[in-house]
């Protein structure tokens, strides 16, 4: 296509729709709108998957199919709230319920057992984040996501047990043991497991 004055200010002009407006697009099936929409969310949408999954392998298969939910559940977005806020829940939906799959296929690895390391920094570095997102993996499966429910997505603990179908207590106590277990991991280290 030869470039022409008219197509460099058409392109030069556009500016991406809002999140909330690309919901009509979405709404009517628009491939084009929907494909905007997974492009322009999917960096920040891993990101959540990549705190819940093992590996960046299995976060992108749940967005992929979190982002299909989104599309074929379209017309059951209320517009009470954010359209950003219901694609992140069916996000963090997707997540918890693959690690239930994996769960129902796998028993749970005892702490004893692991052997990879939890945190690459001294006791003089900085604890960067993606070492405790490893060392988060090492947590039991129960810990982990109370603790990433309540942490890292900010919910309630009544939040949490209605989610996860525990009580409110359950959910408190849970945290705290993974903080406790979690800060002693963190303290231990490579050098000394």
């Amino acid at each position: 296509m030869k470039t022409t004055l008219a197509n460099r200010q058409s392109t030069a002009s556009y500016s991406p729709l809002p999140i909330d407006q690309l919901f009509l697009g979405c709404l009517a099936q628009n491939p084009r709108t929907q494909r905007e929409l997974f492009d322009r969310l999917y960096p920040k949408m891993l990101g959540i998957c990549l705190r819940y999954m093992k590996n960046s392998a299995a976060a992108e298969d749940v967005l992929l199919v979190a982002f299909r939910k989104v599309f074929d559940r379209i017309g059951q977005f209320r517009q009470t709230g954010s359209f950003l806020g219901w694609i992140r829940r069916i996000v963090v939906n997707e997540c918890l319920m693959a690690l239930e799959k994996e769960a129902h296929w796998k028993n749970q690895t005892d702490l004893d057992k692991i052997n990879s390391p939890a945190n690459q920094a001294g006791p003089e570095d900085p604890l960067h984040w993606e070492d405790l997102l490893k060392t988060m993996q090492l947590l039991p499966m129960g810990y982990r996501r109370v603790f990433e429910l309540f942490v890292l997505e900010g919910l309630s603990h009544e939040e949490i047990g209605k989610r996860l179908c525990i009580s409110e207590n359950t959910s408190k106590s849970q945290l705290s043991r993974a903080r406790v277990q979690l800060q002693r991991l963190l303290q231990l280290g490579p050098r000394q497991n």
